[in-house]
């Protein structure tokens, strides 16, 4: 009697453990990215939806790689290496192998990509669905070629669904985008999705992210989350949500200015960018004279060669580097000459491990426990989490771990 009672209550419990299981495997991943929040915004009283998340799911202080600018920082998120390892140096920069040419962050040519494979390539290519909202280089066809300046790419990879950048699309548009995806037939219906919001970055460069008007835009982008998470109840799916940023903001201003052309002869070097950092390269023959002029640090900055930077920084070994680098104190700029005009904001590219550079982690969903607060890591460890959640195999190559997850993931 007992055992066809065992039996019985087997046949009853099976089936659902086995669907929720299931559930959790097909869940579909969704990465957003607010660029330029601060974690510290979760406290200011505007953000229920956000603050929910991290109350039902895990979260914790993440650090972002050097130099703590967009673009690196997007690409290390979804191929997780560090910018020196992954080829996407800086928002500006050059390659020995194309004098004369400066990567900006309008370039979809696949020549400046290619050194890193992105998640959505690797899952593409094992047969894994995969849809793109503005996310910085998924407009290349990576690991493609393009022939001609203004051509189309040849061969390469890219997201099944992806649009490319235009600021005129409305945040509610790129939300309702997202969920139409999902909306989807199985069959066509991405398990890796990627969203970029650029809203908090904007205003935390006009106004600074001391400013009181910092607020309303903070409470915008939670509005959008609240949004997108009503529209997953709506469509009766349960995603596994991480929701990131790639740096913080310092605030800085134009009486905190330290003018390279006090710091050395302009003639001696060529300003491939500067701010937070400045990229330098020296003219003809100038070398040894730039670096004389730079070597001696100052009261809020201080220089190193390609191969001399600081290990921690994880920056200089990579051609794409500069010959030399100086980096700003937090709320510094190096600039090129003197402002020309008063001017108050935010600005990001400093040391990662400042305070104002933090980045946001918020995961929750069907793979995460719930209420668990992580220690400070690293962005690197994104992209091996986004593996593991899509049961891709680890990458070959890589600066991060999904081991930091690993008291957070439910079995």
């Amino acid at each position: 009697m007992l055992r066809h009672i065992l039996l019985i209550l087997s046949l009853l419990i099976l089936p659902s453990a086995v669907q929720a299981r299931a559930a959790k495997e097909d869940a579909p991943v969704i990465l957003v990215s607010f660029d330029g929040f601060h974690p510290s915004y979760l406290k200011r009283g505007v953000t229920p939806n956000l603050s929910r998340l991290a109350q039902q799911g895990v979260t914790g202080p993440m650090r972002p790689s050097f130099p703590s600018k967009t673009f690196p920082n997007h690409w290390t998120l979804v191929t997780g290496l560090v910018p020196d390892h992954s080829g996407l140096v800086g928002n500006r920069f050059e390659d020995p192998r194309r004098p004369g040419v400066i990567f900006t962050m309008a370039d979809d040519d696949p020549f400046w990509w290619n050194e890193s494979e992105p998640i959505w390539a690797a899952a593409e290519k094992a047969g894994i669905r995969t849809a793109t909202m503005f996310w910085p280089g998924s407009n290349v066809a990576w690991g493609g070629t393009l022939p001609a300046p203004r051509a189309m790419a040849e061969g390469g990879v890219r997201p099944q669904d992806w649009l490319q950048f235009n600021q005129a699309i409305s945040n509610r548009q790129r939300v309702n985008t997202v969920l139409d995806w999902l909306r989807r037939p199985a069959q066509i219906r991405p398990r890796l999705i990627t969203l970029y919001f650029d809203l908090i970055d904007t205003a935390g460069h006009d106004f600074g992210p001391d400013d009181a008007r910092m607020a309303g835009v903070i409470a915008d982008a939670d509005l959008l989350v609240g949004e997108l998470v009503t529209g997953f109840r709506e469509l009766g799916i349960t995603p596994n949500l991480i929701v990131v940023s790639d740096h913080g903001m310092a605030a800085t201003s134009s009486e905190r200015v330290i003018r390279l052309d006090q710091l050395a002869d302009p003639a001696l070097y060529r300003v491939v960018e500067a701010g937070p950092y400045a990229a330098l390269e020296p003219t003809p023959g100038n070398a040894e004279r730039l670096w004389s002029a730079l070597a001696v640090a100052g009261a809020h900055h201080r220089c190193w060669r390609r191969g001399e930077v600081p290990e921690r920084l994880r920056y200089g070994t990579n051609p794409r580097t500069p010959s030399i680098l100086c980096l700003a104190d937090p709320g510094w700029l190096l600039e090129a000459g003197p402002p020309k005009a008063a001017y108050s904001g935010g600005a990001h590219g400093y040391d990662p491990a400042a305070p104002e550079m933090a980045a946001l982690f918020i995961a929750s969903g069907p793979a995460f426990a719930k209420g668990k607060q992580l220690p400070a890591f690293d962005n690197v460890d994104i992209a091996p989490l986004l593996r593991s959640l899509l049961k891709l195999p680890a990458a070959t190559r890589s600066d991060g771990t999904a081991a930091t997850f690993n008291g957070v993931i439910r079995q």
